[in-house]
């Protein structure tokens, strides 16, 4: 897609341009080094252990080549939508509560992987609150929930990742696939409540109400109005993008429209939406091949985690409550 043919305002610049946009402030990805790469042994002996003998192994191992974590596919298709020699459209920090002196293991293995990330906090223990804002993040991804909770407060949109899945269908290169949940990620939590607190009619009677009326921006509205940005950079002349939004929600109709109407007034249109209600969120996940998951409830990210690399939003609601079922 050219330039000239930019035709959605996403509110991204001054003139809705997203290339301009992005040219000038990337989408910002922060990730933990135990989110990038596969450090589970060396965790298990930080917990077992202690900080000690945790980071003696690290400087044991600082020549070995880290394997791939969660979150390292997903940075990586991101990072291969950039030009070369040309300002990014995507940048990926890389924040970390470990010490500086075993920051060398992972951007040795960052070399290896060929990577395009330069830059990082290693904080030795300090929270990485202050540092989500100074860096101007956009998502954090880490697998420690005080890590992500710093990041919260930071202001950025944030999931804890647990371990890659072993398993992965194949998916063509340069697409990226980033799939979500609907109410308390991408939208505000205020249906989620009405549901928690009156029950499903109640909840029913409120959507088919207000199926006009735009939902608010939930903890991932931000981030999705950007990577709305990067999409529409990337459409070619078939409307069809390189980078893939997807919807996989426990609503379904009369509950639907209102999810619909909300993306189309945002200016972010999604290239799937799946509106599963009872039904497992995990087939629908693996069939459209997302390389990324993000859900408040930790059901379905535990059960999605199998097929896809998940991420746990972190939310008001009881983990073991259903959340807007089907009725």
């Amino acid at each position: 897609m050219t330039k000239a043919n930019a035709k959605i305002d996403l509110k991204t610049g001054a003139d809705g341009d997203p290339f301009d946009s992005l040219r000038a402030n990337p989408l910002r990805i922060g990730i933990s080094t135990r989110a990038l790469f596969d450090l589970e042994e060396e965790h298990r002996v930080f917990e077992s252990e202690g900080v000690k003998a945790y980071a003696a192994m690290q400087l044991e191992r600082e020549d070995i080549i880290l394997a791939k974590g969660a979150g390292f596919e997903v940075v990586e298709r991101l990072l291969a939508l950039n030009d070369p020699g040309t300002a990014p459209y995507v940048e990926v920090i890389l924040l970390s509560q470990n010490s500086p002196d075993l920051s060398l293991r992972a951007f040795k293995s960052i070399d290896h992987y060929g990577l395009t990330v330069k830059t990082g906090s290693f904080t030795s223990g300090r929270s990485l609150s202050p540092f989500v804002p100074a860096w101007g993040i956009d998502l954090f991804l880490s697998n420690m929930d005080a890590d992500v909770k710093g990041a919260v407060e930071g202001g950025a949109a944030a999931a804890r990742l647990g371990i890659a899945p072993k398993d992965r269908a194949e998916t063509p290169s340069g697409e990226v696939r980033v799939a979500f949940d609907g109410d308390a990620v991408v939208f505000d939590a205020e249906s989620d409540l009405i549901y928690k607190e009156q029950g499903i009619e109640a909840f029913l009677a409120h959507e088919i109400l207000n199926a006009s009326n735009p939902m608010a921006r939930g903890p991932f509205g931000n981030f999705l109005h950007k990577l709305s940005a990067l999409r529409t950079v990337f459409l070619d002349e078939g409307n069809v993008s390189k980078v893939r939004i997807a919807l996989v929600t426990a609503r379904n109709a009369p509950a639907h429209e209102r999810v619909i109407r909300t993306l189309r007034a945002w200016g972010t249109p999604a290239d799937e939406v799946h509106f599963v209600g009872g039904h497992s969120k995990a087939p629908i996940l693996k069939a459209l091949g997302a390389h990324i998951f993000f859900d408040d409830q930790e059901k379905h990210v535990l059960g999605a985690a199998a097929v896809v690399p998940a991420g746990h939003v972190p939310g008001p609601h009881d983990p073991n409550a259903p959340v807007i079922p089907a009725d």
